[in-house]
């Protein structure tokens, strides 16, 4: 007796041949197929055998007759088969997914255990919507293939479903986008099937039961016909040349943006007015605008986390308070709570109201973090120490991060340092980040080397900037948590958060925060044209479209940033976390794994000096794509005597010749005109046809510089959102992270293990390493091969008994870390 009918349908477009063998033997190609699938009265055993072992053919045949019609058949018995030969590949998809992959399979139908079948309908009714419960036991003509369908088989007709905005199947509704559709007959009751009292079926039944939460995942965005178009358009696009495309005025006058003085030209692409269009309707298909404004409006769009994404509150005006809630909390009220604190505790440290723990005015600072914690913040301080308002509002103040837990940095971080006159910022968003945490106890006890331990020291001399959830961790550590801790929020992850606490403390302290807020009144500018401007006037939308392009369709895996702007020297460092973290991921948002390229390496440094360092491969190598920033106007212009360009000039000239190289070229016939001798014409061709995009600004202040980053973030999340990726989760760092602590406590018990036994960790080759290391550094008195010193210490002397330092080793060379 049939306990439940299952019936699942699939349309999908081919555009590819492949072979369908009709009852008549003949081959056919049709452009769209609806599969029904009908799955009655499970067989508890055979279902055990179906997952346990899903590519053991023999398992499965052995549970019944039915079961057998499921054996593909190889390619020497295609025309034999009268139901359609499917390939051993195919075959175990179909064997692992339990007919949830039939869309995976070019077929008519295929017989099941339990005599159900499976039928599309182009076979025999050729109407939609048409599911079978029982096959026949004949067998077709000479006694070979399928025999038909059961004299007595049921007809099922059911209605088919679609998503909604969350991905929750609807019934009832028609799917219009080729996607699944259910019904589980005779047992929906509100959602719920009635399970029977008989153990095995209802294990059944509660299988059958969460089916409808597996096809609750739509299907990848390269399933899509806007996708498969744009990989058509690709081949087309291959065939063209820059140095052609460059010569149409239509195209190159429509190639090109422009808000609030930044001027993008991306007419050096290899894109034509076609190609943005089918850009464009892929942009649609993917909700793009709508996931745009669930990011800004606090949707949790971070569901790994179960987090909103909401780096644009942190710049967002006073004037937007009550606008965006999280959890019912006003986050942007929260957010200028936190700067107003921050303007007063810096206004009060530049002005000397705030003093060090023995009454010294302090004028040093320096901020502890990682990624995201010190590369953003580290890109904008170094742009606005030769930005003319940061030069004079930063004098006699000096800012350094430390990121990197090698003791070395530390060393280079507190060479020259006075304890007494520095103010130490720690950022951690849960304030247990292990190199973070190390290298904030040094710190800490650098300052009670030199004035004492007491825990008033501490107070008077670290800074946290801290998630809320983290209070308890930074009161532990010895922080005021009334006057000197700035928090900020689990909706903004580590490398957006520039222009929250990690980066408005440090910045703020050094140029002041008036600046700071300069910066933030440029992110803002950019944030407005990003959320309202149309798609095809929207210059991060633009970049992001483009970059999706460049990865997934013309198959460029790396990309250059190149800022002719030596202020930006740290940018490409800071986009490189920012992109790569963001987007280098392999898991849809749907949980599917992707089957298309996403993700670029991104890397850059300031021109002129990366011509002479790696353009040459951008040249007459790999193809590279390249962002070029430019500036009208100096920082700082030069004009020599005897000199008919400034500096800036000679500096631009390069930025407006590069693209013009790279999309031209050069040919051998350009080459032999020039007088070259035949045998060195072809080292010097240059093929061209190397994309590139222009971005100029009008001078680089820190109003600019918050539109480069607002304008970076925002392509970074485009790009996120086509390629369906979650853009602000980082899971991949954690397994590394995992392992170190493994490897920690190896290390830890062969350092105290009197009898030097050999470290075991599982892996011959870390083994073996490892213990190379461990052999090569045991030394008693500190010192290794060729009278290396190996070990550093933090001795505990005070102030009093050693002040004014005379040595900058943390201490000397003899015994551990305490």
């Amino acid at each position: 007796t049939t306990q439940a009918h299952l019936a699942i349908t699939t349309k999908v477009e081919r555009t590819e041949r492949s072979p369908i063998e009709d009852r008549k033997g003949t081959l056919s190609q049709p452009k769209r197929i609806l599969f029904n699938v009908g799955i009655n009265s499970f067989n508890d055993t055979w279902l055990t055998s179906f997952f346990t072992s899903p590519h053991n053919v023999n398992k499965v045949h052995a549970q019944g007759r039915a079961a057998t019609r499921i054996r593909p058949p190889y390619r020497r018995r295609e025309r034999e088969s009268r139901w359609l030969g499917v390939n051993n590949m195919q075959y175990r998809a179909f064997l692992k997914h339990v007919c949830l992959v039939l869309h995976l399979l070019p077929v008519k139908c295929l017989v099941i255990p339990n005599n159900s079948i499976i039928t599309s309908s182009s076979y025999k009714s050729r109407r939609h919507n048409v599911l079978y419960t029982k096959a026949s036991s004949r067998r077709g003509r000479n006694g070979k293939g399928f025999g038909g369908m059961h004299p007595t088989s049921k007809q099922i007709t059911y209605p088919e479903i679609e998503y909604d905005e969350d991905g929750n199947v609807q019934l009832n509704h028609i799917d219009t986008t080729g996607q699944f559709a259910m019904e589980i007959e005779e047992h929906l009751n509100d959602g719920q099937i009635t399970q029977p009292q008989d153990n095995k079926q209802n294990r059944v039944q509660k299988f059958i039961a969460n089916i409808p939460k597996r096809l609750s995942k739509p299907p990848l965005v390269s399933s899509t016909s806007e996708w498969r178009k744009l990989l058509r358009h690709a081949q087309h696009i291959k065939s063209l040349h820059l140095r052609d495309l460059l010569q149409d005025p239509e195209r190159c006058d429509a190639m090109w943006a422009e808000h609030d003085g930044v001027y993008y030209d991306y007419s050096r692409q290899q894109a034509t007015l076609e190609t943005m269009d089918l850009l464009f309707d892929l942009a649609e298909k993917q909700d793009l605008v709508k996931r745009i404004h669930a990011m800004v409006n606090g949707e949790k769009i971070n569901f790994t986390e179960d987090r909103a994404v909401l780096h644009t509150a942190l710049r967002a005006s006073k004037d937007d308070i009550g606008t965006v809630f999280v959890d019912d909390v006003d986050a942007i009220k929260e957010v200028h709570e936190v700067l107003d604190q921050i303007k007063e505790f810096t206004e009060a440290f530049r002005s000397g109201k705030i003093t060090g723990y023995t009454g010294k005015r302090m004028r040093n600072i320096v901020s502890v973090g990682i990624g995201g914690s010190y590369l953003g913040p580290e890109f904008l301080a170094e742009v606005l120490k030769t930005e003319e308002e940061g030069i004079n509002s930063s004098l006699g103040y000096s800012l350094r991060f430390l990121a990197n837990v090698d003791p070395v940095d530390v060393e280079r971080t507190c060479a020259d340092l006075d304890p007494e006159e520095t103010l130490i910022i720690i950022v951690s968003k849960t304030f247990t980040t292990a190199e973070t945490m190390l290298n904030a106890r040094t710190m800490r006890q650098w300052l009670w080397d030199f004035m004492g331990d007491d825990i008033e020291v501490v107070r008077k001399h670290v800074v946290a900037c801290s998630s809320v959830s983290a209070t308890e961790n930074v009161k532990k550590f010895g922080v005021d948590t009334e006057n000197y801790f700035f928090r900020f929020w689990d909706w903004v992850g580590g490398r957006y958060s520039v222009c929250g606490a990690a980066g408005a403390v440090p910045i703020s302290l050094l140029y002041g925060y008036d600046l700071f807020e300069k910066f933030l009144e440029g992110a803002r500018s950019m944030d407005q044209h990003f959320i309202n401007a149309p798609m095809r006037e929207n210059i991060p939308i633009i970049m992001g479209l483009l970059g999706v392009w460049n990865s997934s369709f013309m198959g460029y895996n790396s990309r250059a940033l190149i800022p002719y702007a030596q202020a930006l020297l740290r940018l490409p460092a800071h986009i490189q976390q920012l992109d790569m973290e963001s987007n280098g991921k392999r898991i849809s948002r749907h949980g599917i794994e992707i089957d298309y390229p996403v993700g670029e390496v991104d890397f850059g440094e300031p021109g002129t000096n990366s011509q002479h360092s790696f353009f040459q491969l951008i040249h007459q190598g790999q193809t590279i794509p390249v962002d070029f920033l430019g500036f009208v106007q100096s920082q700082h212009d030069l004009l020599m005597d005897r000199e008919q360009i400034s500096s800036h000039d000679e500096l631009m000239s390069n930025f407006f010749a590069q693209p013009d190289a790279l999309a031209n070229g050069k040919t051998a016939d350009e080459v032999r005109a020039e007088g070259c001798p035949e045998e060195l014409v072809m080292h010097k061709v240059f093929d061209g046809n190397r994309p590139s995009s222009s971005v100029l600004f009008p001078q680089l202040s820190a109003y600019v510089t918050g539109q480069i980053l607002s304008l970076y973030e925002h392509r970074t999340a485009v790009q996120g959102f086509i390629w369906d990726l979650n853009s602000f989760d980082q899971w991949g760092v954690e397994l590394g992270k995992k392992l170190a602590v493994d490897v920690k406590g190896h290390l830890l018990k062969a350092r105290y293990d009197p009898q030097r036994r050999p470290v075991d960790t599982g892996s011959p080759a870390t083994s073996r390493i490892l213990n190379y290391y461990l052999q090569q550094g045991r030394d008693a008195d500190g010192i290794g091969h060729n009278g290396i010193k190996t070990l550093t210490s933090v001795t505990r002397l005070t102030h009093r008994e050693h002040f004014p330092p005379t040595i900058h080793d943390l201490g000397g060379n003899v015994g551990k870390l305490s």
